[in-house]
């Protein structure tokens, strides 16, 4: 079991922590205890939050009090309930969520800075992002925006120094060892080496966030054309 503390986030909520680093392990344990949390449907809980790992409980404080919710917690995290059973996974193959992306000219603005971070073609800096198969570590910042990692060390470049304005809905970015797609139109400093016509949040859809934590992803390269004729057929 992972070593993990419970600290207070105010009179309604609980943070529980598992080790400080972006590892799938303790991802998939805070993924797993915000599964097992939702499955024990506890009056009073309000909300459940994974993250790359820790989890966020909120709670009635009128209805279950802190030192409860903290007893019921470290139960959790120490005997694991049998409601437990079946949400750790238990191994094997996940069928990745493939998403294609186009890199080309305009969709990629900071494609050429990325290739040059690593000493390499941009050519070879898409290969390395669409080699890789990616965890979605969590959700946040907006609505169906995927944090997910992890991406190759030659490519991993850091944030833009000064944010654009501007990022286009679709937009793929890298910051570091993170990858994500902005599923809106929105300021933002990640650098942006190419786009995709799919919408990861639209409220028309009965689930509107394309991903969720835990989720594997895969980006596939493709040309404007193909991109053109998925962004109408959407």
């Amino acid at each position: 079991m992972n070593a993990f503390r419970i600290v207070a986030a105010g009179d309604s909520a609980v943070l529980v922590e598992l080790e400080n680093r972006i590892d799938p392990v303790v991802n998939e344990t805070a993924i797993a205890l915000a599964k097992a949390i939702r499955a024990a449907v506890l009056p009073g809980v309000r909300d459940v939050v994974p993250t790359y790992r820790s989890v966020a409980i909120h709670f009635d404080p009128l209805r279950l009090d802190y030192e409860g919710m903290v007893t019921r917690v470290t139960v959790w995290m120490t005997e694991r309930p049998p409601y437990w059973q079946g949400i750790l996974p238990e191994g094997g193959d996940v069928s990745p969520l493939r998403i294609p992306v186009c890199y080309a000219g305009e969709f990629g603005p900071d494609l050429a800075d990325v290739a040059a971070f690593g000493a390499v073609s941009e050519a070879e800096a898409v290969r390395l992002h669409t080699s890789r198969m990616y965890r979605v570590f969590m959700l946040g910042f907006l609505p169906g925006f995927a944090y997910m990692g992890t991406v190759d060390a030659h490519i991993a470049a850091p944030r833009l120094s000064t944010p654009r304005v501007r990022v286009p809905a679709g937009s793929v970015g890298i910051a570091g060892e993170q990858t994500g797609i902005y599923p809106v139109s929105t300021p933002g400093g990640w650098r942006i080496i190419g786009r995709t016509p799919l919408k990861p949040f639209d409220l028309s859809r009965g689930e509107p966030a394309l991903f969720k934590a835990g989720d594997a992803v895969q980006f596939y390269a493709i040309d404007p054309e193909e991109y053109a004729r998925l962004e109408s057929a959407r």
